[in-house]
């Protein structure tokens, strides 16, 4: 998993949402994007609530590009309770199409600076 992601990473289709605090990274998120659609794949989190924070910038950031979705793989109430929604698999086959139609956006996305290292940033 390991060398598939970074060389999804040297790809640019691999992305990660990171949470920091005092110079250390305590949570995040990372996936795989094609077209205008993610895939996140696993989170962690070292610091009650990071996770959750890097998760709120990565569904910041989609919205902004005007991603069609964010697939969180396995629907759990935990999950639910982040926003997340149950679609048949039909409703994903529609998105996932209308997804697949744009560009893949490689690369890195660019960092929100008021988060970064935990800090408010102007």
């Amino acid at each position: 998993m390991l060398e598939a992601y970074c060389k999804l990473h040297e790809l640019g289709i691999a992305h990660s949402a990171e949470a920091w605090y005092e110079g250390q990274l305590v949570g995040g998120i990372y996936g795989v994007s094609l077209g205008r659609c993610f895939f996140g794949e696993s989170m962690f989190s070292i610091m009650s609530n990071a996770s959750k924070a890097a998760l709120i910038n990565l569904v910041h950031k989609l919205e902004e590009l005007k991603f069609a979705f964010l697939d969180c793989q396995v629907y759990t109430a935990h999950m639910e309770s982040l926003g997340a929604r149950f679609i048949f698999r039909c409703e994903f086959m529609d998105l996932l199409k209308s997804g697949l139609e744009h560009e893949t956006m490689q690369g890195n996305w660019g960092v929100r600076p008021e988060f970064r290292d935990g800090k408010a940033v102007s």
